[in-house]
């Protein structure tokens, strides 16, 4: 396994982005009668009596409202948001959001929807809309970028450090320093001057290291940023980067070095700027390199991979996966189907063309039509699942060539094995059970069938 495992917290971020994306798309789809989806965003610490006091406001002025209808659902979708912020005493660390209103479905019917979380970032906003709309803007700028990057700025006067994730800055430390400059005072101390002044640059270099390893390394484990750029204005940078002293964990995930006019606070701000290109490659890159890995199983042949949703399945199963590779955007949907005469449920994973198809909706022997249970978008199963196979779940999108190939060729769902896997063998193995079982069922029945098909089975038994 490589270093770059993703952690728990990691995956379990990921697994939220991903969530909220869906949220979102849900959310920018859904439209309603007149003005009455109501958007509410309340940024961390604030007051949840002063939006009651808002709200209650707001329900005044709506009474006025002319056209019946429309007077009636706002009056509703307020009361709504009202009875959702009495869940909440105070207003949670990362903020507050809520959307309420009456939805019209596909079908023509009206749908209340009630949603409020926390999001799993600080979201720094403050927003109260009633449109004929949900507003998901601000939730797009917070999945706009969410790793965080550290930001190392020193020059001649004093070093800085701090971190950037999506649109939030933040300062960790700085401090000055006051360093000898070169002087021509001749004689026997030029020597000596020089290499104080050395001496100096040398202790400065370390002090600003071992604040790095402090401050981006905490738990003396592994960083907990993704990136670090060194910005600087002098050539102190450089030189840090090749200082023994700085730790070679972060030495390794130096994405850029950029020259800055500006020490400080401003020259942070410049460095963003400056490397910007870089840290949205970052991201990118880590997708393509667990991509590469994954191909790089297939090439070598070795066995330990599997793509397509029944064979990633079947190794499910098996506890076999070790990194389960969905493309976010991936269109299957998962039923569970139940036959109402034999009470027999199956579950089906089937693609937007595939649910046309009304034979898979119908019991292959005797005809009667299959009730549906569940149906879930099959990306949000695995995201809600992955943990009881023991497996690490990563999302791709198809930005770039290792991605468009991974959707285009490997149906967009695969996984990395931990042990090399025959499914020719397998389907064998399962084939020859279910012939068995189909002779056991023979031998009771008195009128035995032509065995005219080799196994005994047909592909809707085997859709999983």
């Amino acid at each position: 396994m490589g270093g770059n495992e993703p952690t728990q917290s990691e995956q379990d971020q990921q697994i939220e982005i991903f969530k909220i994306k869906k949220l979102i798309k849900n959310l920018e789809a859904a439209r309603g009668n007149g003005t009455s989806m109501i958007s509410l965003i309340i940024p961390p610490g604030d007051q949840i009596s002063r939006v009651n006091k808002m709200l209650s406001d707001e329900y005044g002025t709506a009474s006025n409202i002319k056209s019946r209808v429309n007077r009636l659902s706002v009056l509703s979708a307020i009361t709504s948001t009202q009875q959702r912020l009495k869940l909440y005493n105070k207003c949670p660390p990362n903020g507050l959001v809520i959307y309420c209103g009456t939805v019209i479905t596909e079908d023509g019917k009206e749908r209340k929807v009630n949603i409020d979380f926390e999001p799993f970032r600080a979201i720094n906003t403050s927003l109260y809309l009633c449109d004929n709309k949900f507003h998901t803007e601000d939730l797009n700028e917070l999945l706009m970028d969410d790793e965080a990057f550290g930001f190392i700025v020193m020059d001649g006067n004093g070093s800085l450090y701090g971190t950037v994730q999506g649109s939030n800055k933040e300062v960790l430390h700085k401090f000055s320093v006051d360093l000898p400059k070169k002087h021509g005072r001749g004689g026997q101390s030029a020597l000596r001057f020089a290499r104080l002044r050395l001496e100096k640059r040398h202790n400065y270099v370390r002090k600003v290291a071992e604040m790095a390893t402090q401050l981006f390394v905490p738990d003396g484990q592994r960083p907990n940023v993704q990136g670090l750029v060194l910005a600087g204005s002098a050539d102190f940078k450089s030189e840090l980067m090749r200082s023994d002293l700085f730790d070679p964990r972060l030495a390794k995930i130096v994405v850029k070095m950029v020259d800055v006019s500006y020490g400080g606070t401003s020259g942070f701000n410049q460095a963003i700027e400056m490397s910007a290109d870089a840290l949205a490659n970052v991201k990118l890159m880590k997708e393509k390199k667990l991509l590469q890995r994954y191909m790089d199983e297939i090439s070598q042949d070795t066995g330990k991979y599997c793509f397509m949703t029944d064979d990633t399945l079947k190794a499910l199963d098996l506890g076999a996966v070790e990194d389960l590779i969905v493309w976010d955007n991936l269109d299957v949907q998962r039923y569970v189907l139940r036959n109402q005469t034999t009470s027999e449920e199956k579950v089906l994973h089937l693609t937007a063309d595939q649910e046309h198809d009304e034979s898979h909706f119908r019991d292959p022997e005797s005809g009667t039509e299959l009730e549906t249970i569940e149906k879930e978008p099959f990306v949000e199963w695995l995201a809600n699942n992955y943990k009881n196979y023991g497996c690490n779940l990563e999302f791709v999108t198809d930005r770039s060539s290792e991605g468009t190939q991974f959707v285009k060729g490997f149906g967009g769902i695969g996984g990395i094995l931990r042990w090399s896997v025959d499914f020719v063998q397998l389907d064998h193995f399962e084939d020859a059970a279910k012939l068995d079982k189909g002779k056991g069922d023979e031998e009771d029945d008195d009128d035995d069938d032509d065995d005219d098909d080799d196994y005994g089975f047909d592909d809707g038994d085997f859709a999983f």
